[in-house]
């Protein structure tokens, strides 16, 4: 394990939820960890907490669809940092409406922050991940890019373009000392639940914590994934050198 560590990662969506915990969990495997997210406030107190986790952090604002700011935020983590050898997909957004109600904003928006956005940033510092014969892309998936779900249309296109993405992209770099993955968690304890289930206890009537209940009983293990448990995940790919181009399930499993 000591070969991998001192690597320096970037982690996308990291103010909070699972990019955080993600960050936080790299940082105690001995990685440099460049914390990217939209929000300043979030993403300078989730650095600040990753500093003390690991040997160095970086808070980076970024918004992940802008090919300007990504090629410059990966220009800042290799000039501060080092060079990526880590990437972590992670920022995405969620949001529900029946088809006949996602109108093409909606969708537009899904399809720039779940699957423009890792191909941004995956394009970005790939090449040197090819010339330095080490990477990881590892690409926060969902469930819902493997099946399909009842008014995420968008969301779920988005999350198959992901893993089509990552399938594609682990063909070509395959027996190149880079990897590329996705993880594919279903309903984590994060603001997504928790918004899922404001908005069903607002139009059905259910009390919130009967919406959490039932939005964990759609999970295949019957319960919620918390964060630390994708972040584990995502320390797992870190240290492997032979899985590539899988599609990795967490199935909640009690």
């Amino acid at each position: 394990m000591a070969a991998h560590a001192k690597r320096v990662a970037l982690v996308t969506g990291g103010g909070r939820g699972i990019g955080r915990e993600i960050a936080l969990a790299l940082a105690r495997e001995g990685c440099a960890v460049a914390v990217a997210a939209r929000t300043t406030r979030e993403v300078e107190a989730a650095a600040a907490a990753v500093r003390l986790a690991g040997p160095a952090a970086l808070a980076v604002p970024l918004d992940v669809t802008d090919p300007a700011g990504v090629t410059r935020a990966v220009a800042h983590v290799a000039d501060t940092l080092g060079p990526v050898e880590v990437l972590v997909n992670n920022a995405g957004i969620a949001e529900s409406a029946p088809l006949l109600k996602t109108e093409p904003e909606l969708w537009e928006r899904h399809m720039k922050v779940n699957a423009t956005g890792p191909y941004l940033m995956t394009r970005a510092v790939l090449g040197g991940m090819l010339e330095r014969g080490w990477g990881r892309v590892i690409n926060i998936a969902s469930l819902a890019g493997l099946h399909g779900a009842p008014y995420v249309t968008a969301y779920t296109a988005s999350k198959h373009a992901l893993v089509g993405f990552t399938r594609a992209l682990a063909m070509e770099v395959s027996g190149k000392g880079v990897t590329a993955n996705a993880l594919c968690p279903g309903y984590v304890a994060t603001d997504v639940v928790w918004n899922a289930a404001r908005n069903i206890e607002q139009k059905t009537g259910k009390s919130f914590d009967e919406a959490v209940e039932a939005l964990a009983r759609i999970n295949p293990g019957g319960r919620l994934l918390q964060p630390a448990e994708v972040a584990a995940a995502v320390v797992k790919l870190f240290y492997d050198d032979v899985t590539n181009g899988e599609t990795i399930m967490l199935d909640a499993a009690p």
